[in-house]
């Protein structure tokens, strides 16, 4: 600024990209760029202003990792000599290579046809070409380096946020956390030739993205993909079309609720079966109800389970059957038969019969049990609530707050940023489909919205009804 005061003509253009490049880094500006991706406007500025402004591999720090046999911290520094490491962050499927998957090298050196170790599956892996990506087009190269990007060809079980390194100094780099998808489709092929078609193309996109899942519903047969949202979908079923040429139906996106144990409760369960010859017989007494919250917060999982059993009441072998019993039945609740969030289990009685009773017998027990407590320890219905970020001109503030509040939307805040409204609020998914529409025909075309998962919350009681009843009915017509 001094310089410029004084005489703004011997600023040279590199002290200005300098000057720039050391604020980006030190995040105390954003550089913005305008254009337009489909006239190719302002591409190349914003590739330059890449190269120019933010900070190359040499420039940030050591990248940390753990040792997957000690847990020690190590650091790798972005240098040839050290040993190799580097993270897969996507992995693709390309009509004329194959499967590529897109890796970071943070450390050392890999040359084509090597092996490296993937951490995950502790398996070594034949990178058998390397390829350097321009857009759609690849170029084969014989090695990569630290703080080069890439893509392997060759590898049998890679996935995204694997760790690749070296078998001699191995690493586990920080690996990606995808959230839990909230929002279902049921797809079918429309005929017969789309069967095969489908499944393939279903296990590549999967493979593709970590956040979609697919799964076959027991009881209707039908194959349910899962999602981070409605465009989410929208994109992958187009996707399906346009890429792997499969005709498809879809049903209306499902919400996907969970259900919660609200008390917890003593119960005494006796399953007696006699049916000539040997029968079966289990009797156990257990307390049911939410997992502790230091338990989830240890990240164990969602089932907790306490052998509070002495004095031989039940034999020790049967206890891993009283357990698989519990946890499998977990998976569908009570109330509408959705997934339980968490639950706690304490089995700390019970007896059993020298001839009738075994492993079997008492799986039986536990699931009979969770079925018949569970009804008692006041179950609720979780519906998953969305963060939802509206940016819209002043003048439509009022209609936009309002579809919101119409939408069981509660409001975090509002901001005032260039003369557009920034609306905050979290709002529960199962009000939101739709709403992107909605919202262009509230503001013109002007507002637009972001949505992400925010948490689970109890569904108000008239929602949690007509849920149970949708959910009793569809049961009732399949049976």
């Amino acid at each position: 600024m001094e310089k410029f005061f004084d005489d703004p003509n011997t600023i040279t253009e590199d002290e200005i990209h300098e000057a720039i490049r050391k604020a980006t880094i030190d995040i105390s500006i954003i550089p913005m760029m305008c254009g337009s991706s489909f006239k190719n406007k302002g591409v190349q500025t914003a590739l330059d202003a890449i190269v120019r402004y933010l900070p190359g591999p040499m420039d940030i720090e050591a990248v940390k990792g753990t040792n997957p046999d000690t847990g020690e911290e190590i650091f790798r520094h972005c240098d040839v000599k050290e040993p190799f490491s580097a993270l897969a962050f996507k992995i693709m499927t390309d009509p004329f290579v194959g499967r590529l998957a897109f890796f970071r090298a943070y450390s050392g050196r890999l040359n084509s046809g090597s092996y490296v170790l993937n951490t995950r599956t502790g398996k070594n892996e034949r990178i058998s070409r390397i390829m350097q990506m321009h857009a759609n087009k690849q170029n084969p190269v014989d090695f990569i380096e630290a703080g080069d990007i890439g893509a392997a060809v060759g590898f049998k079980d890679i996935k995204t946020g694997d760790t690749l390194c070296n078998e001699d100094h191995p690493i586990v780099l920080e690996a990606m956390t995808f959230p839990e998808p909230v929002i279902s489709v049921a797809v079918e092929p429309k005929t017969q030739a789309d069967v095969d078609k489908m499944g393939m193309a279903i296990a590549k996109l999967v493979e593709e993205d970590p956040t979609l899942r697919v799964r076959t519903d027991e009881e209707t047969g039908q194959t349910i993909l899962s999602g981070m949202g409605e465009l989410h979908l929208e994109i992958i079923v187009d996707r399906m079309r346009r890429e792997f040429k499969v005709e498809i139906n879809q049903g209306a996106p499902q919400v996907a609720y969970k259900e919660a144990f609200h008390n917890t409760i003593q119960h005494r369960e006796t399953l007696k079966k006699q049916t000539g010859g040997r029968g079966k017989f289990a009797d156990i007494v257990f307390e049911i109800g939410p997992a502790e919250e230091e338990f989830l917060k240890e990240e164990k999982g969602n089932f907790q389970f306490v052998n509070g059993l002495f004095g031989g009441s039940i034999p020790k072998e049967f206890v891993p059957a009283i357990q698989k019993g519990f946890e499998s039945a977990m998976t569908t609740g009570v109330l509408a038969s959705y997934p339980m969030v968490s639950m706690r289990v304490k089995v700390y009685d019970g007896s059993f019969h020298q001839v009738d009773s075994d492993a079997m017998s008492f799986e039986l027990c536990a699931k009979q049990g969770y079925r018949e407590a569970g009804r008692k320890a006041k179950p609720v219905l979780l519906e998953p609530i969305m963060k939802v970020e509206v940016l819209t001109p002043d003048q439509y503030m009022g209609d936009v707050t309002g579809d919101l509040n119409r939408r069981r939307g509660m409001l975090e805040g509002m901001d005032s940023k260039h003369g557009v409204q920034v609306i905050k609020a979290k709002v529960p998914l199962s009000e939101m489909f739709g709403y992107v529409t909605q919202l262009r025909s509230l503001s013109s075309g002007r507002a637009t919205s972001t949505m992400e998962f925010s948490h689970y919350a109890p569904a108000p009681n008239n929602v949690a009804e007509e849920v149970i009843a949708k959910q009793k009915g569809k049961q009732k017509v399949e049976d």
